[in-house]
């Protein structure tokens, strides 16, 4: 690059705004993305900028199988714009340009960058290459570069954080593409895992999420299979760090000593997130899931011991290529008998490139709807019933933020308690941040939610909520970007069915 090149992408400031589908791995790469571009010089877009940012980034999900069409549909509504802004650029990352490479560019030439899920690192350097040359860069590596955590990243809140210790994943599942598009499993260091948290929680993180495509088969990349029933413990000896929790676990992997762990570690919550998909043995088998539904009951049977107040969810797919009647009152025995706190239910749809797309015995459309209609109104009488359990109990919430959309109306809070229930609870008297614990006694149940509606019996201001009152206080800089290094402070988003990736 040319020294007046090089003095033009300095000297001006150019916003970026980065679109997010699918899982928790590409919400956290999102953030290094975020990071990869403050570092660079970017200033982030302000919210609801719609495309009008001089950078707009895709990062894409590959699981559902409509997303190529949204995301072209997308693309075709930022052409217009493109058009009438020089020096616009737009990128594609993710699992869609690991998969489709070699036709985004064609269906839209207007693509200026597109990049894959082992190469994010290059987003800056594609960008200004595309610039420079006036064409589209397609850069997709084959495998992991670098462990992604050593990238810049822009966390997005205070008191919480992402933080991953694996990625790939070794399993088959007919399914899911994730492993095709993600690679085979690669485990960080246990050493840069706990390094990583540690200065997190120096800058103010109290909640830490541990996060994998299989997060319990951790180890089998470094040759140890009890690495993270270890991990777990480990992270119980870091001051400062009140809450551990991980996703997604899978039941083969599911080890006793990572129940021992869960139940002998202060700081790891009583919170279970453990992918059911079918309750059926044959449709498991169809979906080389390799437990079967004794197996997994089982589990939770241990887990419940183990953790009398452990919150236990779930994903469920209905309709299932082959799944019969029996099939899915199978799957609704298990339900009743493992009583989930939630469930994140889908219909099967087809993924483009997994072998399910093309198996023998897809099913009606109204045969699906009608079952996972029984299957959610179960759930939901379930979840309820769950929830009342909790009326009574008096427990610790941290306050969230953006977590109750009718908060100002009712004069209220919400936050999270320690099994991860979503509670509302009556606005105290003195002043609480996000990050903050709120001691309440739960009132009122519903199938989602829980409310507290006396006065709280306690507020403890915590380091995780000056922190987020120093970020929110401290002036915005426009002119550079975030950090350097190990990422610095954020928040996992609320777990939502879109959000649990290739397990859904």
């Amino acid at each position: 690059m040319s020294s007046s090149d090089r003095s033009q992408s300095v000297d001006v400031i150019r916003s970026y705004e980065i679109r997010t589908y699918g899982c928790q791995m590409n919400v956290h790469d999102s953030e290094r993305l975020s990071g990869l571009l403050e570092d660079a010089g970017y200033v982030r877009a302000p919210e609801g900028a719609d495309g009008d940012a001089d950078v707009v980034v895709f990062n894409t999900c590959a699981v559902r199988e409509n997303a190529d069409n949204k995301l072209y549909g997308n693309l075709g509504r930022l052409a217009p714009m493109k058009t009438k802004r020089p020096g616009m650029q737009i990128a594609v990352g993710g699992c869609l340009a690991q998969k489709d490479r070699a036709t985004i560019v064609k269906k839209a030439p207007w693509v200026d960058v597109v990049f894959g899920t082992h190469n994010i690192g290059k987003l800056p350097v594609l960008l200004e290459r595309a610039r420079v040359q006036e064409e589209a860069q397609v850069e997709i590596a084959e495998s992991l570069e670098a462990f992604p955590s050593t990238l810049p990243t822009r966390r997005e809140s205070a008191y919480a954080a992402w933080v991953s210790i694996s990625v790939g994943c070794n399993n088959t599942c007919t399914f899911c593409i994730v492993p095709a598009l993600r690679g085979k499993e690669k485990d960080r260091r246990p050493g840069d895992i706990l390094a990583e948290i540690e200065a997190l929680v120096g800058e103010g993180v109290s909640e830490i999420t541990l996060l994998g495509q299989n997060v319990n088969a951790y180890g089998s990349d470094i040759g140890d299979r009890e690495a993270f029933s270890k991990l777990l413990r480990a992270c119980g000896a870091i001051e400062g760090l009140e809450r551990v929790r991980f996703t997604s676990p899978h039941p083969r992997d599911f080890t006793d000593d990572v129940i021992a762990a869960m139940a002998e570690t202060p700081n790891v919550m009583p919170q279970l997130h453990m992918p059911l998909q079918s309750g059926s043995d044959t449709v498991l088998k169809a979906m080389r899931r390799s437990y079967r539904q004794e197996r997994f009951l089982g589990i939770i049977e241990k887990v419940r011991a183990a953790i009398p107040h452990a919150a236990i969810s779930t994903d469920i797919i209905v309709g299932f290529p082959g799944e019969t009647e029996e099939d899915f009152e199978q799957t609704m025995h298990t339900v009743r008998e493992a009583r989930f706190a939630n469930a994140f239910t889908f219909q099967y749809s087809k993924r483009p490139g997994t072998p399910a797309a093309t198996m023998d015995g897809q099913i009606p459309k109204e045969v699906v709807q009608a079952r996972y209609e029984r299957l959610v109104a179960l759930q939901e009488e379930i979840s309820w019933n769950e929830n009342k359990k909790q009326v009574g109990r008096v427990i610790d919430v941290m306050v969230a933020e953006g977590e109750g959309r009718k908060d100002g109306a009712t004069h209220r809070l919400s936050g999270r308690a320690p099994d991860n229930r979503l509670v509302h609870f009556t606005k105290p008297d003195e002043d609480v941040r996000p990050g903050d614990v709120v001691t309440v006694e739960i009132t009122y149940a519903a199938p989602h939610h829980l409310l507290a509606e006396g006065a709280p019996h306690g507020v403890r201001r915590t380091r995780a909520g000056d922190a987020w009152q120093k970020r929110n206080e401290a002036p915005q800089d426009t002119s550079a970007g975030v950090m350097l290094g190990l990422p610095t402070i954020g928040v996992p988003a609320p777990m939502e069915p879109s959000a649990l990736g290739c397990g859904g």
